[in-house]
């Protein structure tokens, strides 16, 4: 895996990072996005548009968003969509569900 959607996408879902994406390596879930583990090609596109901040590196990933590796490649697997290697994202590949982790996170209030 290359680069990972951690916490900051989750409600937010700009898509920026979908129309930069030479591959169409990213997912659309229903609370956000997922990037392909086998499909993304390490270009960092996505990386440099990403509003929000939420796509990282896996080599530099933070120790409190580690979580979200195994969330974007499990997006994929028999347990939650059975989705597996599309092969690319197109309209028919758009999802409501989410990986259990992301249907179940709450986000906490903003401090002010």
């Amino acid at each position: 895996m290359a680069y990972v959607i951690t916490e900051p996408c989750i409600d937010i879902k700009d898509g920026d990072c979908t129309a930069a994406c030479p591959v169409d390596c990213i997912y659309e879930g229903g609370r956000t996005f997922y990037i392909h583990p086998d499909e993304c090609i390490n270009c960092g596109l996505c990386l440099s548009i990403c509003p929000v901040d939420a796509i990282v590196w896996d080599q530099e990933i933070p120790d409190s968003q580690r979580h979200f590796i195994a969330v974007n490649k499990e997006f994929f697997g028999s347990d939650v969509t059975g989705m597996g290697s599309p092969g690319g994202w197109s309209k028919e590949c758009s999802t409501t569900q989410d990986h259990p982790f992301v249907a179940a996170f709450e986000k906490t209030a903003a401090i002010a």
